[in-house]
């Protein structure tokens, strides 16, 4: 899987090259994002037992957000997320993916110590909140009910 640095992702959004994709979930979106990206999480908390599980929307979402040709930035708080929805993604057809190094947060380790930096650790643009067009409820709903 090819990865890019925040720095070159920063420059390709800077001139439009590339769609930035943040598969964090909705709050962690809310919370911050790189200025421009979607939300679309790959896994979602189910209430019911406090857990992650994939989001079953997923794909349908995606493909009815992102063409298939697009290419496109993957992030999520460090890597882990963004690379797992890059395999789930390349399965349905997408090509020019490249997973955020370091992702939105950084990797860190168990002090806190940054051991590679990140979107927000870099100081880049954020935003807060959720807006229509690129909030995963506005995206979700272009999507259409279920097939």
């Amino acid at each position: 899987m090819h990865e890019i640095t925040p720095e070159e992702a920063k420059r390709k959004l800077d001139a439009g090259e590339t769609i930035y994709l943040d598969v964090r979930t909705v709050p962690e979106f809310a919370a911050g994002h790189a200025v421009s990206a979607i939300n679309i999480p790959v896994v979602e908390i189910n209430p019911a037992i406090g857990q992650m599980e994939h989001n079953p929307h997923f794909v349908r979402v995606v493909e009815a957000s992102i063409p298939k040709n697009a290419q496109v930035i993957v992030g999520c708080k460090s890597g882990g997320r963004s690379a797992a929805a890059i395999e789930i993604l390349q399965l349905a057809g997408y090509g020019n993916l490249v997973n955020l190094a370091g992702g939105f947060g950084g990797v860190m380790d168990a002090s806190g110590q940054v051991l590679q930096e990140g979107w927000s650790t870099l100081g880049y643009p954020i935003e807060h909140g959720q807006k229509e067009g690129t909030s995963y409820e506005s995206l979700r709903a272009k999507a259409g009910p279920k097939p």
